[in-house]
């Protein structure tokens, strides 16, 4: 297989493969309708991650380019893990100029703690500081699934 190449192309991203993904076998976003995926990458800085030519991998950034982001929705998919490219993926997102400077970088992760550690990410200095309106089932609900 070839190296990963990297690009923050919107039009090179395949948002069918990205959906299915989100929607069916990542933990934090079942059942994510189409709609919100490309309402998320619309307003986002997204990362597309390519194995000769073909998307493998992906992360969005939500920013103001200046004092804070949020990163959301990486992941590879599961036949090319294992390769580095969840690393290369990083290294370009904390490469990026438009996030160089930033007071606060963010994240929620259930899984992945030793590949952002690498990065230097934490748990937060404050915890008591940070608040969340979070509804789990918003996904779901708005599907009618149970």
């Amino acid at each position: 297989m070839g190296a990963l190449q990297i690009s923050t192309d919107k039009e090179r991203l395949d948002i069918g493969l990205i959906h299915r993904f989100l929607t069916t076998e990542a933990y934090w976003s079942r059942g994510i309708p189409r709609e919100t995926v490309e309402r998320a990458i619309a307003g986002s800085l997204c990362f597309g991650g390519y194995v000769d030519g073909r998307q493998v991998a992906f992360a969005r950034v939500v920013t103001d380019c200046a004092t804070f982001a949020y990163l959301a929705d990486v992941f590879v998919l599961s036949e090319h893990r294992g390769q580095g490219h969840s690393k290369a993926l990083m290294t370009a997102v904390m490469a990026h100029p438009q996030l160089q400077g930033l007071r606060r970088f963010s994240l929620a992760t259930g899984d992945a703690h030793g590949l952002y550690a690498g990065f230097g990410f934490t748990a937060p200095a404050r915890p008591q500081n940070l608040m969340e309106k979070l509804d789990q089932d918003v996904y779901t609900r708005a599907s009618g699934q149970p």
